[in-house]
């Protein structure tokens, strides 16, 4: 189902029941799965691999070069997953060589209008992102994650699983799992309490996530001493186990605690 107007490359592979809307445009290598849609005024470069079930509203940009002033116009490429629903204006960059060569997005995202997501970014599944959140290269977004309207995260930076930022958090450093963060620069401010209650997270769960996060933030350890702490906790309640793999790899360093 392609529009008279739309123009669709010889070498682009559309699967069964893909739209593509008026005046949109679909370049050579691109690869949408079944019943995607991609609506009018819409730009998919390549090579970018799409799943199945996508939409991708008017005028996104998808796939296009890094905005990388070292990119070399080497073969990189995106990859998104299925049943990412992409509102108007975003941009999504591909990969660059010496970022691995993949910009990723996961499946069931919910990303709204003006979201950037730089080269290189790793982005997981069921998230939420909102107006004009911008992710620089490489950037990490684990699973379920919330960014409050214009949230900018720095490059390199990572955010664990049912973390949640606030609107107009700017994020310099990595945000543990299932932490809510804000402000210039981003700070913590406790545990997510609403949107783990949403997620089906269970109250004495809820309060072993905040014991857990008292003893990265409230109980005066380095972050070698808390997690092994973290560990004592680990077979009362294994949802505290992304918080010690998180803090185990964490690159950047955490944000810090926010005043009270």
């Amino acid at each position: 189902m392609i529009h008279p107007t739309a123009i669709v490359s010889p070498g682009a592979r559309l699967g069964t029941g893909v739209v593509v809307g008026p005046y949109a445009v679909v370049g050579d290598d691109v690869e949408a799965g079944d019943r995607t849609r991609i609506d009018s005024h819409a730009v998919v470069h390549g090579p970018t691999r799409i799943g199945a079930d996508n939409h991708f509203h008017p005028f996104v940009s998808i796939g296009g070069d890094p905005q990388d002033k070292k990119f070399d116009g080497s073969p990189t490429r995106l990859e998104i997953g299925d049943r990412n629903v992409i509102r108007e204006y975003c941009t999504f960059n591909r990969g660059t060589r010496g970022g691995g060569g993949i910009t990723r997005i996961g499946d069931d995202n919910w990303i709204m209008a003006y979201v950037h997501v730089a080269h290189d970014c790793r982005i997981g599944s069921s998230t939420v992102m909102a107006n004009c959140a911008t992710l620089a290269g490489h950037v990490t977004v684990d699973d379920f994650v919330v960014l409050g309207a214009f949230t900018v995260v720095h490059q390199f930076c990572a955010i664990g699983r049912y973390a949640f930022t606030a609107m107009g958090s700017v994020v310099l450093k990595d945000i543990p799992p299932y932490v809510t963060a804000s402000g210039n620069a981003a700070a913590a401010h406790g545990i997510n309490r609403e949107g783990l209650r949403r997620a089906g997270f269970g109250s004495d769960t809820i309060q072993a996530l905040h014991r857990a996060y008292r003893l990265i933030y409230r109980n005066g350890l380095r972050v070698p001493e808390a997690v092994e702490r973290l560990e004592e906790m680990r077979s009362d309640c294994p949802e505290v186990v992304p918080f010690i793999e998180f803090l185990a790899a964490s690159g950047r360093g955490i944000v810090r605690q926010g005043r009270r």
